[in-house]
């Protein structure tokens, strides 16, 4: 088997969809070691959020691809200044625990750095999912302190930590 991380283009959009939903929603997610399934209901993203990151020149959704098959994905954004965020971060649920998820990070923070030229790279993780903020933990991110609020409200609400690592 082959593995590659590319830049996602336009045409990938209709078949990356499908592997993010997996990741963090519905019944197919609890295959996976972590998810958002037991917290959050409905879709995670749509078609026109994926074309508008695609589209911004200020981010980049980079895709794995197995044999030419899309099994995850990571976002990466230029947020100014020297700061880059890192977000939906997803490896099909049948393929998590073999390390993609640690090369489509190593991935987007090598991007940030070269492209983007950030010193500095962000994310949020809901609060209650320890078992993940702790994989990044181990990955050299460290807690801020920070604490946001989940984009979408929810009863009852849910809050994002701010992780944080400093990209040499």
């Amino acid at each position: 088997m082959s593995l590659s991380i590319r830049p996602a283009v336009l045409a990938d959009l209709p078949v990356i969809h499908p592997v993010i939903e997996r990741a963090y929603r519905g019944e197919t997610a609890r295959q996976g070691w972590t998810h958002e399934a037991d917290l959050i209901e409905g879709p995670r993203t749509d078609l026109a959020t994926l074309t508008a990151i695609v589209e911004d020149p200020a981010q980049m959704l980079l895709i794995a691809l197995e044999d030419k098959t899309p099994i995850g994905c990571v976002n990466v954004a230029d947020r100014g200044g020297d700061t880059a965020y890192l977000g939906l971060l997803c490896i099909d649920p049948a393929r998590q625990a073999g390390g993609l998820g640690r090369e489509l990070i190593a991935a987007a923070e090598a991007h940030a750095r070269q492209s983007f030229g950030c010193t500095r790279i962000e994310m949020t993780v809901i609060e209650a999912r320890r078992a993940l903020i702790d994989y990044y933990l181990r990955r050299g991110y460290a807690e801020t302190g920070e604490r946001r609020d989940f984009p979408i409200p929810l009863d009852p609400p849910l809050f994002m930590t701010v992780l944080a690592k400093r990209l040499v």
